[in-house]
């Protein structure tokens, strides 16, 4: 886990940010890369800044005053420019949460506070035993989460439909990664990356060539996972399933996830 220094150094350099994006986003051309936690943010983040040729000081570095891809999970909109929201399927990212909580590595540079308050407040018997937590976990993050302080579907509820933000969909994302890359850049800035730009960009941040791993190879204590679409069916039991739609079951069809519940009576 973070040491005090490493944890002081984040929540001043979150606040530095934080300031910059409020107060000059309108001035400086900065391109804010917004998210529910484990939505795919960071990749998308990566991609674009290097698709731009502009820095990527990552969410435990101090941030540049200079034209720069800023990556966080912000509640409020409050006026910011040049702003990307990036949506995932919200029971994707309970599963991804979960890993991420209890068994990534502490040699891993993403690590935390939030972490260790989480182990805390659900010191279940068996961390492994994904699919009988799941259902108390989900409802820890949609009643007792402490970070972030928004939900899911909260987030959803915040940045749903707001003009100006350019959208984008993890799973589309991950379909066709040069295809969503190039369609964000020109939104932003009106203006297009050659394709052989941007395909070296996607290729060179792949999750093959950053976790030296296939999609779906899963190394539960690393940052990149897994890197698939779809895998919370793999864990959600019913009861999982039926907490999930009682908190967010809306906003999953809002947002496009589902088209009706059915999917609640189909898990075992």
């Amino acid at each position: 886990m973070l040491g005090a220094y490493e944890r002081f150094r984040t929540k001043l350099g979150a606040a530095i940010t934080y300031c910059m994006v409020y107060s000059l986003s309108g001035i400086l051309p900065l391109y804010i890369v917004n998210e529910y936690p484990k939505s795919g943010g960071t990749w998308l983040a990566q991609m674009l800044g290097q698709a731009l040729g502009i820095p990527f000081p990552r969410t435990n570095r101090f941030p540049m005053v200079r034209s720069s891809v800023i990556h966080s999970h912000y509640p409020k909109h409050r006026g910011m420019k040049n702003t990307i929201v990036i949506w995932r399927d919200g029971r994707d990212v309970m599963v991804s949460l979960y890993h991420h909580c209890f068994f990534l590595s502490k040699n891993e540079p993403t690590g935390s506070p939030f972490m260790e308050i989480i182990r805390n407040d659900l010191p279940f018997a068996n961390y492994e035993n994904i699919r009988e937590n799941l259902p108390a976990f989900i409802e820890y993050f949609f009643t007792r989460q402490r970070y972030p302080s928004f939900t899911w579907a909260e987030f959803v509820r915040r940045w749903y439909g707001r003009k100006g933000i350019t959208y984008v969909r993890y799973e589309d994302l991950n379909r066709d990664t040069p295809g969503q890359l190039r369609r964000v850049i020109s939104k932003l800035t009106g203006k297009n990356v050659g394709s052989e730009k941007v395909a070296k960009v996607t290729q060179e941040l792949s999750f093959e060539r950053l976790s030296g791993r296939r999609r779906g190879e899963e190394n539960k204590n690393s940052f990149l996972r897994k890197g698939i679409v779809g895998d919370w069916r793999n864990y959600f039991n019913k009861e999982a399933s039926e907490c999930f739609d009682l908190h967010a079951g809306d906003e999953l069809i809002l947002l496009g996830y589902e088209s009706d519940r059915s999917w609640v009576a189909g898990q075992q």
